[in-house]
């Protein structure tokens, strides 16, 4: 009996030493020297912060600047050296601490600084042709520096911003003043520096890493404090949460100071449910997680490895994968935002290091081997888009939904929503809510998935017509045929200023010419007068 126990026991204990998983093998390329980034004023603040934020579009870089704070904003297509006398956005009086583009408009961008503002700036189309000095909104609240800004992932125009004051505060910027003082909620638990800021998928929930080696779970909406760590072999310094799976996940350091991750259960942050040391080394650990495949990329400041690893809800809930090595350690790194990737080429995740003892900005591509060429269905599940799934005003009155998602798939226009249930009180039986439920979020689908046809229909035709123009514009006098993509649009914009600049230098070696000819024909008329 007992032999029957203990051999039962042993089967339910046992897993297979390997798992099958489509990420065994994901491996990190660089980019060639030509498609990286060179000569960038890199800053040199000490901030734990990433300085670098990436859309589709552009790459915000923080930058030195003499007599106050400014960023760099390049466009991605830009690459190579960097023009000396590059535009910069500089209007804050104190160092830039941290820079975020907006998740549903990639020509806004938020920073915040030393001199205790947040500013929303608004870039122009199709990139910065001077320094832009005025911001489009001023948020005013904090009495200390802000080190932290979060825009909220599902309702539009929702702010987040933490300082040295330990308060986090919550901005509505539908607010037509160019100047907020007040901002819609003020959360006061903390008794130190907030060193990072977390959402859940759909916004509803806020979790914080501090200074005084807490993690905290809040209800921003109300300012309540829902759960709280208080671990002493686990010193935390940020955190994260891993999507839908209702884990969240922090680095820091161990009790003998060696970096560590910790994985953690939601609803109880009395003990992690799993730790790994990780090295001795004393460079900060920054997390960040793909809710698509589910892995977790750790990238060191100071470093130039980035581990990844697979994460399941199962035990042992981490599974290493493998790691990225480079020799060119990175100050910052910046994410491409999922819908930014390159489908063709089986990218599942994209890094821009910042590498400051070169001034490089060097992209790294996270790569899922595979032969076949076509789209991979498996690895690109459907994914956040560029549509807010909330209002302002929703959110702030207690509604709650998940993001809005669309395919990555070339060429297609379908895009869904995960509507969740609101906070309002049942008014009939509990089948009948369900049905009426079921019903309800059908038909808020297929609304919303018409009206997004007809917007993007509408779109398209303004697009077209505008593009036509643009291309009309351009193509007047080339013998090449006229773009037919934005990408190639763009490419021409960019090829037609260099050569401009090569004219322009020509006409001006040809001024110097034509003055050296003036010279010499005064002085053979004066020798002639002379004789």
């Amino acid at each position: 009996m007992v032999e029957k126990v203990s051999t039962e026991t042993a089967q339910m204990s046992w897993q297979p030493q390997y798992r099958s998983s489509k990420y065994r093998h994901v491996f990190g390329k660089p980019v060639n020297k030509e498609s990286c980034y060179d000569c960038v004023p890199i800053t040199r603040s000490v901030h734990d912060n990433h300085f670098c934020a990436v859309n589709p579009v552009f790459i915000a870089v923080v930058t030195e600047c003499a007599g106050g704070g400014a960023f760099l904003v390049i466009p991605l297509q830009q690459s190579g050296k960097l023009d000396p006398h590059h535009p910069k956005v500089c209007g804050h009086r104190g160092n830039v601490l941290d820079i975020k583009w907006n998740p549903f408009n990639d020509y806004v961008i938020a920073s915040c600084s030393e001199d205790a503002s947040v500013k929303i700036w608004d870039i122009p189309k199709p990139c910065l042709s001077k320094n832009l000095t005025v911001s489009r909104k001023e948020l005013l609240g904090h009495t200390r520096r802000v080190g932290l800004i979060e825009w909220h992932p599902t309702a539009s125009n929702i702010l987040f911003s933490t300082g040295y004051d330990y308060k986090i505060m919550i901005w509505n910027l539908d607010n037509e003043d160019a100047i907020i003082h007040n901002p819609v909620k003020t959360i006061d638990c903390h008794k130190d520096v907030i060193l990072s800021m977390s959402f859940n998928t759909d916004g509803s929930l806020l979790a914080t890493s501090c200074k005084d080696r807490k993690i905290r779970i809040i209800d921003p909406r109300q300012g309540l404090l829902v759960q709280e760590s208080n671990s002493k072999s686990h010193k935390v310094s940020k955190v994260l949460f891993l999507g839908t799976m209702k884990r969240l996940l922090s680095t820091g350091t161990s009790r003998w100071n060696n970096r560590q991750i910790a994985l953690w259960d939601q609803d109880n942050l009395s003990v992690p449910l799993h730790q790994e040391d990780l090295d001795g080394s004393s460079g900060l650990l920054f997390p960040f997680f793909d809710t698509d495949t589910n892995m977790l990329y750790v990238v060191g400041k100071g470093d130039g490895n980035i581990r990844y690893y697979e994460i399941s809800t199962q035990k042992p809930y981490l599974h290493y994968l493998n790691e990225y090595r480079s020799y060119l350690p990175q100050k910052g790194i910046g994410v491409m935002p999922k819908r930014g990737v390159d489908v063709s080429s089986c990218e599942v995740f994209r890094f821009y290091k910042l590498v400051t003892i070169k001034g490089l900005i060097e992209p790294v591509s996270m790569i899922v081997p595979r032969r076949s060429e076509s789209y991979q269905d498996d690895i690109y599940p459907m994914t956040a888009g560029t549509q807010p799934s909330l209002t302002a005003h929703e959110w702030l009155n207690g509604i709650n939904r998940g993001p809005v998602l669309i395919s990555l798939r070339p060429g297609s226009k379908f895009t869904t929503s995960q509507v969740e249930k609101t906070k309002e009180p049942p008014t009939m039986p509990a089948k009948e809510s369900k049905k009426e439920e079921k019903n309800l979020g059908k038909a808020v689908v297929e609304i919303e998935y018409k009206t997004e046809i007809f917007r993007e229909d509408q779109g398209r035709k303004r697009a077209t017509g505008r593009v036509q123009e643009t291309i009309n514009s351009i193509s007047n006098g080339f013998d090449c045929p006229p773009p037919k993509t934005e990408n190639e649009l763009l490419q021409t914009f960019y090829k037609q200023q260099e050569e401009i600049r090569k004219l322009r230098e020509l006409l001006s070696q040809r001024d110097v010419q034509i003055r050296q000819l003036e010279l010499e024909i005064k002085n053979a008329r004066n020798s002639a007068a002379t004789y």
